[in-house]
């Protein structure tokens, strides 16, 4: 989760005379003075990149509705994952024009600290509700306190029970993995961070295999023509699925996608598209059309979709028209991603608790009355999660500001009285 994006493309004009008037036919003189040329326009100052941080917040808003309501055609509508790799990605090129051990540093910063106050929270609830990591059966003795590392530093998967405290209590008993289970895309994000000077290096050496490469590894390992066990398998999986989506951003920063007629990129994208539909509707799992059961399709889906967001980029540098009036939240949403995006299915889960309590109520003790809470729970859970997460946002998204070596704001949504003094560069470098 990235934010502060700026494109551009240079233009060279022409020589003066080179294609301009002949220079055979002889100029009359005159004795009036030359106009003075126009004055040269001030250079804009680089800035964030609108369309790309309104992709930021409308994926982020994808991902708390799907984990809310579970609706599986949403990853077919809007792959946020792959849309958020992707712009991390094309940030990634951008800040590797400088030393990249400096680049990856700054990354990292950014990253572990919002992820720390997380953790430290998640297992302290967990160790309060008895669990031992060392005597779990699943990850086993000293094992399990080792992999503890990964709740500081996401390079593995992170352990928790799959159950812990009972189905009475105030969260369901497996609200541990609903909690720990986002810490996946952390992990996937830190290992292209990692690899970013080494793929960037690679499509600007060879493009074209370097873009393309990552579906061909996932028609091996996502498919089970080579199955990979355990996490490990996970790991290069999710580095996969999710990896041309991220050397897209490379090539959309450098410009290669402008370089195709859109035509021919559309497509070319739609065919990659209609494929991975074809492939899912061959390989429907538990949950029907959800992609992140069929990694191909997931792929390849993400691919095509992402190859028609880039190429269609205006490069607003303001929220033109009606969007203009969302442009507070989708600054406040992309200065909080990671907050957001940590916290978002814990509080989820938050909302049970706060909603039973509204059947303890005088006025709602008859049988219709319970009946339409019942009918309406998810709307409530809905409407109760915002707020939270606003909450949240103010207790613990300034962590942000500090991992970014910024100033602590409580509320970043870029009114004049939220905004630094002096600019340190936008979140995540």
């Amino acid at each position: 989760m990235t934010h502060g994006y700026t494109t551009g493309t240079g233009m060279n004009p022409e020589p003066a005379g080179t294609y301009g008037t002949p220079y055979t036919v002889p100029q009359q003189r005159t004795t009036e003075p030359a106009p003075e040329p126009a004055p040269a326009p001030a250079p804009r100052k680089p800035g964030r990149d609108r369309y790309l941080d309104l992709l930021r917040s409308i994926a982020l808003v994808r991902v708390v509705v799907y984990h809310l309501f579970g609706w599986a055609w949403l990853t077919v509508l809007f792959p946020s994952m792959g849309v958020m790799f992707a712009l991390a990605g094309s940030l990634m090129a951008r800040s590797l024009k400088r030393p990249a051990f400096g680049v990856i540093r700054s990354r990292v910063r950014r990253l572990l600290p919002p992820l720390w106050v997380f953790s430290a929270v998640v297992l302290a609830m967990m160790f309060a509700n008895g669990w031992n990591p060392s005597e779990d059966p699943d990850h086993g003795g000293t094992w399990g306190l080792i992999e503890l590392f990964n709740y500081i530093v996401p390079i593995g998967a992170p352990p928790y029970p799959w159950h812990i405290g009972s189905k009475s209590g105030l969260l369901e008993d497996t609200w541990a993995v609903q909690a720990a289970g986002v810490l996946w895309y952390l992990r996937a994000y830190l290992w292209f961070v990692l690899a970013s000077p080494l793929l960037l290096w690679l499509f600007r050496k060879a493009p074209w295999p370097t873009l393309l490469a990552p579906l061909g590894l996932t028609a091996i390992v996502g498919t089970g023509l080579v199955t990979i066990p355990g996490e490990t398998g996970n790991a290069v999986s999710d580095f996969a699925v999710y990896g041309g989506c991220w050397v897209l951003g490379f090539a959309h920063h450098d410009g290669l996608l402008k370089q195709i007629p859109r035509y021919v990129s559309v497509s070319c994208a739609s065919l990659i598209m209609a494929f991975g539909l074809w492939w899912a509707s061959n390989h429907l799992g538990p949950d029907g059309w959800d992609l992140n059961d069929i990694p191909l399709a997931q792929a390849t889906w993400s691919f095509g979709f992402v190859v028609i967001l880039l190429q269609y980029s205006p490069s607003w540098q303001e929220l033109p028209g009606r969007l203009a009036k969302w442009d507070k939240l989708v600054t406040l949403s992309n200065n909080r991603a990671v907050t957001i995006y940590l916290w978002h299915n814990l509080l989820i889960m938050a909302t049970v608790p706060i909603i039973d309590l509204a059947y303890e109520l005088p006025f709602m003790q008859s049988e219709r009355a319970v009946a339409a809470l019942d009918g309406a729970y998810t709307i409530w859970m809905f409407a109760l999660v915002w707020p939270l997460i606003g909450l949240m946002v103010l207790a613990v998204g300034w962590v942000e500001d500090i991992a970014a070596k910024r100033k602590p704001r409580l509320w970043p949504n870029g009114t004049r009285t939220d905004r630094p003094r002096t600019s340190t560069g936008s979140h995540r470098g």
